[in-house]
């Protein structure tokens, strides 16, 4: 794995903050936190302490790994900053959407609610733009996000959504497989195209 993640030094995890996630869901995020945090690459997040975004950090900076949150001020109290690690207190959504995308080399997105659809979308649209070809892997257990996988490949049917769009993702069922697949997504791609967003977006 080290010689693929030296592709791959930060990678941007998306997931829910919610109190009452499944505990299975739970568990997955420590499992690829302490994942990331053992292999030395580096965990971007939201910046919360609660739900899965508090477990893949937690994980992470208990196994050794570097974490940088980002999180809007208004979200500090509802999110609950996660103190341990450094974070960055950015004055709005977007910025902290752009920095996230900046900071890191390939995105995971694990189980979460309306907000990681929002943030997960505006990314496969960027890429849908070639604003980037940095990995993007979704962590689908029990078909999770099958849905969402419908939804776009509807758009697809309908000639709104070029086809090619439906092969910018991989989807794994066991969290094992997630890393492994934004490794090997990176050796495809090859460096990596990442255009200026600020000026194009």
């Amino acid at each position: 794995m080290s010689d693929l993640s030296s592709q791959v030094r930060t990678v941007c995890v998306y997931c829910g903050s919610s109190v009452v996630a499944d505990p299975a869901f739970l568990q997955a995020a420590s499992s690829l936190g302490r994942q990331l945090g053992e292999a030395r690459i580096r965990l971007v997040y939201g910046g919360g302490s609660t739900g899965l975004m508090g477990a893949v950090a937690r994980a992470a900076h208990e196994a050794g790994g570097k974490v940088l949150g980002i999180m809007p001020e208004f979200l500090r109290q509802p999110e609950v900053l996660y103190e341990a690690v450094e974070t960055v207190i950015v004055d709005t959504m977007h910025t902290r959407k752009l920095m996230m995308f900046e900071e890191s080399d390939a995105f995971v997105v694990l189980p979460g609610g309306v907000g990681t659809l929002e943030e997960i979308v505006e990314l496969m649209s960027w890429r849908r733009l070639e604003l980037h070809r940095k990995p993007m892997v979704f962590y689908n257990p029990d078909g999770f996000w099958e849905p969402l996988f419908a939804l776009l490949q509807h758009t697809v049917d309908l000639g709104l959504t070029p086809p090619a769009v439906m092969d910018t993702w991989r989807a794994p069922t066991l969290i094992d497989e997630v890393l492994p697949a934004v490794l090997a997504m990176a050796a495809v791609e090859g460096p990596h195209i990442a255009l200026r967003i600020k000026e194009r977006v």
